[in-house]
């Protein structure tokens, strides 16, 4: 066996990020960029109000209790020309510009408007440049707003969308086909025959790769031959990034995508045994012809998940150039004990966790661990990382991968 260490710098050391392609922005959300974009304007591009309220100088209200005549009123989207003179004051909705002659504003609040709707008193002092959004306040002209490697955000998208951007330059999602194997699975919503079971492993890796963010092929299912097997990793590496399947890498008569994935990358290709549970089997290579991944995770449903976890999605990250490829990874205070057996693997178990009163991420309760249990990970929010030994006590310390981080907080 090797550690899981070793295979991931096995899977990841020669893997890239996919050239950068334009993009809409609207399509970008979640992707890297690689090319700088600087502000072509400041923003605000102009002083404008963060109040409804009035406009007027702060000098008129040195002593507090001050009455100025209205000479007007601007609303967002406006502008005035009218130059604000001593004793005047205007009305002005948030976001509209600051009149000419003013430099600040007191809100609505705090003003009363005279019953002749002419004069309106100000209640204090108010300071100069209050209420008031300068020019350049969040962005300055030329300031750098996207460089090469930032991953580009919601907030992001509406900044360069304030700036008349439309397209950036980026890193695409990468596009993963999906593979199962096996004589036995079927898509069959109907009656089984006998011996058949209907495919769960192709639906959650689709699932799994669409809520990390990638783009996901359905490749369907293929017999136990290496011919059949052959076609679908074709079909993948055709249309995909990267090719994702399920069983046939471990010692059976029947497991041949090991063996394919030999044949097709030549001298890259591994078949690993990999000191983890579950997911201890494991292939791997890279077509040399056009550099696409492919990934045999090992066929049982929990395994290929925690395989997901623990191989595919960090290696697509990179190629879609993130910085960070893997989950968030935190220590949790176990309420519950999780003995194990020393075996020489690392264990990694499906749990329940929230953050309690005392403001620790707790492990409240582990699923039933075996790696067909699909169901009983369903409601797991992270894994549960145990080292090879003799587990751990309640009230220890564990390291914690956190798959759902919105799932963290109690009900």
């Amino acid at each position: 066996m090797i550690s899981i260490d070793e295979a991931r710098f096995y899977v990841l050391r020669d893997l890239s990020p996919l050239e950068p392609q334009v993009l809409e922005l609207s399509l970008a959300l979640g992707c890297v960029a690689a090319s700088m974009v600087t502000a072509n304007e400041p923003s605000p591009r102009f002083a404008n109000s963060s109040m409804d309220g009035f406009a007027l100088r702060a000098v008129d209200t040195l002593a507090g209790g001050t009455r100025l005549r209205i000479v007007g009123s601007i609303f967002a989207g406006d502008a005035s020309d009218v130059q604000l003179g001593a004793g005047e004051a205007m009305r002005i909705m948030t976001g509209a510009p600051i009149p000419p002659g003013a430099d600040s504003v007191c809100m609505r609040e705090e003003a009363s408007v005279e019953g002749d709707d002419a004069t309106v008193l100000i209640q204090r002092e108010i300071a100069p440049g209050e209420f008031v959004r300068l020019v350049g306040d969040d962005v300055a002209q030329g300031q750098v707003l996207l460089a090469p490697g930032d991953e580009i955000g919601a907030a992001l998208v509406g900044s360069l969308a304030s700036q008349g951007v439309r397209t950036v330059l980026a890193h695409p999602r990468p596009r993963v086909g999906v593979l199962s194997t096996g004589n036995e699975l079927t898509d069959d919503a109907g009656a089984l025959a006998s011996g058949k079971i209907r495919d769960a492993n192709r639906p959650s890796l689709l699932a799994s790769l669409s809520q990390s963010g990638f783009e996901s092929v359905d490749l369907g299912v293929v017999g136990d031959t290496k011919e059949e097997i052959a076609r679908g990793f074709e079909r993948g590496i055709e249309a995909c990034d990267a090719v994702v399947s399920t069983g046939g890498v471990s010692v059976g008569d029947a497991d041949f995508v090991k063996v394919v994935i030999g044949e097709l990358c030549g001298d890259s290709a591994r078949s690993m045994q990999v000191a983890m549970k579950p997911g201890k089997p494991f292939a791997f290579g890279m077509v040399p012809s056009s550099g696409t991944p492919l990934f045999g995770l090992a066929g049982n449903p929990v395994s290929t998940l925690v395989g997901f976890e623990v191989f595919v999605r960090p290696a697509l990250r990179r190629l879609g150039g993130h910085r960070v490829l893997d989950r968030l990874t935190v220590n949790a205070v176990l309420d519950e004990a999780m003995p194990r057996k020393p075996d020489g693997r690392v264990h990694l178990v499906h749990v329940s966790s929230r953050v309690h009163d005392d403001g620790h991420l707790h492990v409240e309760r582990s699923a039933r661990h075996a790696s067909h249990l699909l169901n009983a990970v369903a409601e797991s929010n992270s894994i549960v990382v145990l080292p090879n030994g003799e587990g751990a006590a309640r009230g220890d310390e564990v390291r914690l991968i956190v798959l759902d981080p919105d799932q963290l907080s109690r009900d």
